[in-house]
């Protein structure tokens, strides 16, 4: 690994702040409809903020490959778009009634508009991806979409049962690290890059998308409601065994275990409450090892670019797991 210093957030802004407006530009622009309620709810969705950390991603993978062309702004549109899709669809499935510390799109809408708006939007990301006439990055869409509604419903079927380590890095990966990971390896697509690069870049993408959603899982037990933007433990209420979880149950007393299993199979704290969850967990260190894997997996992906050339980009690129892992939200 070179000795390159690691970008600050404020040079990471910097450097990327009018790509970044570019991209809200492209993305409001191709959220337009003939068909009002469906702008309606994209204009909603895009008003609700979040860290555009997908296509900060591409954008650095372009930028550090050496991309000036408009093609980087289009794309980080896209991916943005298929996110916000995902988002639509995550919320009627899981019945939330927040996010972002707004009402969710399907309180204001319903659900059958929403759900609709939400394959409009998956459909005009592949509409925006195909103007690139480009195939590696078709293919990369596709794949990537296919792997995120597998997840989905791989969720769905283990929602209330116990599942192990592996079951749960393979479900995090499609539900979440494989836009990070796709986002990466666009960005090079984009550049024709060499299979090695477009890999190495990829790698990144993956284990900081695996460092996202482990802290992501630990910040739904521990943070409060108002820092988090929704209701805290949600995962659990939703009957969603993640790391830290899974961690308690394999070295937890009978008692534990017992405790966890009423929650995960009530989806509710109505027999054992959130404080009770809590101290099991911090008992066993297992939002410690949680939080300790997400920097592993952080420290991974920085290790992913030994072979990068030295630049702006490469240092942002370094800077990103970091904030990955210290985020409080």
């Amino acid at each position: 690994m070179s000795t390159i210093s690691i970008a600050t957030a404020s040079e990471v802004i910097d450097l990327l702040r009018d790509d970044l407006a570019a991209i809200e530009r492209e993305f409001a622009q191709q959220s337009q409809s003939p068909v009002a309620v469906i702008t309606d709810i994209a204009q909603y969705l895009i008003a609700g903020g979040g860290k555009r950390i997908r296509p900060l991603l591409l954008l650095l993978s372009a930028k550090a490959l050496g991309s000036t062309s408009h093609s980087r702004i289009r794309l980080g549109a896209v991916v943005e778009m298929l996110h916000t899709a995902t988002l639509v669809h995550d919320d009627i499935i899981d019945e939330a009634e927040t996010r972002r510390g707004r009402p969710s799109s399907n309180t204001t809408w319903g659900n059958s508009k929403c759900v609709l708006a939400g394959d409009w939007l998956y459909m005009q990301s592949f509409q925006t991806a195909l103007e690139e006439r480009n195939f590696r990055v078709l293919d990369l869409l596709i794949s990537l979409t296919q792997q995120m509604v597998e997840g989905e419903l791989l969720q769905i079927e283990k929602l209330g049962r116990l599942i192990n380590e592996e079951e749960y890095f393979d479900l995090i990966y499609r539900k979440t690290a494989c836009l990070f990971k796709v986002s990466m390896q666009l960005g090079a697509a984009v550049t024709h890059a060499d299979p090695e690069v477009e890999n190495a870049l990829g790698e990144y993408g993956r284990n900081l998308g695996l460092a996202f959603q482990i802290i992501d899982d630990v910040l739904d037990l521990t943070a409060s409601e108002e820092v988090l933007g929704k209701p805290v433990a949600s995962d659990l209420r939703e009957g969603k065994a993640t790391l830290a979880v899974i961690h308690a149950l394999e070295r937890g007393t009978g008692a534990d275990r017992e405790a966890i299993r009423t929650v995960l199979a009530d989806r509710s704290f109505a027999r054992i409450s959130h404080p009770e969850i809590l101290e099991i967990l911090q008992r066993h260190g297992s939002i410690d090892y949680a939080v300790d894997t997400a920097c592993a997996y952080a420290e991974a992906a920085r290790l992913s670019l030994a072979d990068l050339p030295a630049t702006d980009a490469k240092r942002a690129l370094l800077w990103v797991p970091g904030f990955v892992t210290s985020r409080d939200r």
